[in-house]
């Protein structure tokens, strides 16, 4: 169990609820929508916008550790690392095992990832129980962005402490992620919460792409600046960190805990209460339904991501500079795409655009099998399509999700939705290995994905959404 000292039950303790000029957190109410879209709701709270913006710049701060660390710069610094760092053989002697130094970091991850679904179920109970929201967001987050700035420190053959460090740095990522998603219930009423959503994944791709951008010209520049490439990137490894700690301190600032739910009042311990929720989430198989549409296109989605990479080198032959190039135009793309689909979210529903986003998915996938070979025009055109649907497809199944859980157990449940979002992440490049391992071609295992988003479109679009929201026991938005 997760204890932060001088916090009371109620979230209100002497460090980070302090009362701020007597500012308390306003009662949720929404912006009122565009004429002919929506009902007419009161205008949201002032207090209640200030808390918003808090909860968006969390998107932006964390960002950066998947963007910087986690896609582009860790994984081939830590391989080589451990490659300096192996035998003749380039082999690893690992708890009296022998490892391939080319497959430590996917083997870190991995790790990174059970530990998790250890991990992000057990922090959602903790938070549900305590009310102590902030605090847990601050520790997590915290501690995660002292051990990515560690990673400065992992160079030199020290590719055990660099896999610790990303270790402690991705399962707090994780458990503060389970606690930031689960204040949307709490920041916008049901028909503003595709649009909350949203803005909040805009401010995640913004900083991301931002600071990626630094990044990246650090190391172009890193011979004229009299560094090494190795220095250059353990710089941006560092500087992520603490810009993830930096803006974290600015988003507690401005969040606010709220009372426990009468429902999350329970004795025992929150190991119990886990165990407890575990067994009553049968009582909600429709919400159950949605975890496992999203299981299979999110997985398809973070397929694509971290496969594109390989199939843009190892079939279109493209040069680094070009999939550079690509990331960073994924990352300006997606914010228009986000708030976009969100906009569009608020006319059609949230469910019906991403049906129409996963469509675009399958589309993808189909273009990918014809690029050709070299093509870097066709490639960029289809990283920005990838952008347009990527930020809103995530951004609105999490607004979604909200709709679906029992009041007071928010964390809870995005802890589980976190696990299908990261503990079955393994299932497409399973499917992307075994195909090309089969047939020898990156073509056809790159379409082999489309099962993951044909089988969460079919799913998705079968569930009675309305009905599904009204079994959790709450309000449907107008439109879903």
């Amino acid at each position: 169990m997760v204890w932060f000292p001088g916090t009371f039950r109620d979230g209100h303790g002497p460090v980070l609820d302090r009362p701020c000029g007597g500012w308390q957190p306003a009662p949720v109410t929404t912006n009122a929508p565009a004429a002919g879209v929506g009902p007419q709701l009161p205008p949201a709270d002032p207090a209640l916008k200030r808390e918003r913006f808090g909860w968006y710049s969390y998107d932006w701060a964390m960002s950066v550790f998947n963007t910087s660390v986690t896609t582009v710069f860790l994984g081939p610094y830590l391989t080589a690392i451990a490659r300096d760092a192996a035998g003749p053989d380039e082999r690893l002697s690992f708890l009296g095992l022998s490892i391939a130094a080319g497959s430590w970091f996917s083997y870190v991850l991995s790790a990174s990832v059970v530990l998790q679904v250890l991990v992000l179920p057990l922090t959602g109970a903790v938070a549900d129980r305590t009310g102590r929201k902030r605090e847990m967001l601050a520790g997590f987050a915290i501690l995660g962005a002292i051990a990515t700035t560690a990673l400065f420190f992992a160079g030199d053959g020290r590719w055990l402490l660099g896999a610790v460090l990303f270790v402690l740095a991705n399962i707090s990522f994780g458990a503060a992620t389970v606690v930031y998603y689960s204040w949307l219930p709490d920041l916008a009423g049901p028909d503003e919460r595709d649009a909350v959503s949203s803005k909040g994944w805009a401010f995640g791709y913004v900083g991301g792409a931002l600071l990626l951008a630094v990044h990246l010209g650090l190391v172009v520049a890193a011979e004229d600046l009299g560094l090494t490439t190795g220095e250059a990137v353990r710089i941006c490894l560092a500087t992520a960190g603490l810009w993830w700690g930096a803006f974290t301190l600015f988003s507690v600032s401005r969040l606010r805990n709220r009372p426990v739910a009468a429902s999350a009042v329970r004795s025992g311990s929150s190991f119990r209460q886990l165990a407890t929720t575990f067994r009553e989430m049968r009582a909600f198989p429709l919400t159950l339904w949605f975890l496992g549409a999203y299981l299979l296109f999110n997985d398809g989605v973070q397929t694509v991501i971290s496969l594109s990479a390989t199939y843009a080198t190892e079939e279109l032959d493209l040069a680094q500079d070009v999939l550079t190039g690509a990331i960073l135009m994924v990352q300006v793309v997606a914010v228009f795409g986000a708030l976009g689909l969100g906009r569009m979210a608020g006319r059609y529903g949230a469910k019906r655009v991403v049906l129409g986003a996963l469509v675009a998915w399958i589309g993808v996938l189909f273009a990918a099998f014809f690029l050709q070979t070299g093509a870097v025009a066709q490639f960029y055109a289809l990283a920005a399509v990838i952008g347009l649907v990527q930020g809103g497809t995530q951004a609105l199944s999490r607004s979604l999700f909200s709709q679906l859980i029992p009041a007071g157990k928010e964390a809870e449940y995005y802890g589980f939705y976190e696990i299908s979002d990261r503990g079955t992440s393994w299932l497409g490049p399973l499917a992307f290995g075994l195909t090309y391992q089969l047939t020898g071609s990156y073509r056809l295992a790159i379409v082999s994905l489309v099962i993951f988003f044909v089988g969460g479109f079919v799913a998705l679009a079968a569930l009675p959404m309305r009905r599904a929201v009204l079994a959790a026991g709450n309000t449907p938005p107008e439109r879903l």
